[in-house]
């Protein structure tokens, strides 16, 4: 059977303790700029090109009820089942600012044997945040 269907990868869906400070913190730490912020403070939304970084809460009952719970790690041992990656041209620079506005550093940026330079931090719900450049061919 064909199909007419054409999918666009529109949104990653960021769970989150606290959507304001979240969207603020990720402005500021990762440069990227504030979409959206809706006046109820459970949705925010970031600009970074064609597909949107959203914040929600962790905990809501409309979706805990269709979908089951967020699991969130509890220690620095563990980690959610998805990273959030940012490509930048200057990865030391933009480990540098991220550190500097709370982030915590987890792992230097480091040139790998694939071609990309990558460093890792920790956002301030813990979740683990690559910082990479573009894989070079």
């Amino acid at each position: 059977m064909a199909s007419n269907l054409n999918p666009k990868y529109a949104y990653t869906v960021v769970y989150v303790t606290d959507v304001a400070k979240s969207v603020a913190f990720y402005a500021k730490a990762f440069g990227y700029h504030v979409r959206r912020l809706d006046d109820s403070r459970r949705w925010g939304e970031l600009e970074s090109g064609q597909t949107t970084i959203a914040f929600t809460p962790a905990k809501q009952h409309e979706t805990e009820d269709l979908t089951g719970k967020v699991q969130i790690p509890h220690s620095d041992h563990q980690r959610n089942s998805v990273e959030v990656c940012f490509d930048y041209s200057d990865v030391d620079a933009a480990y540098k600012r991220a550190v500097e506005n709370g982030a915590v550093g987890v792992s230097e940026p480091e040139d790998k044997e694939w071609g990309q330079k990558v460093g890792y931090v920790r956002d301030i719900d813990g979740i683990v945040v690559r910082m990479g450049s573009h894989v070079r061919s």
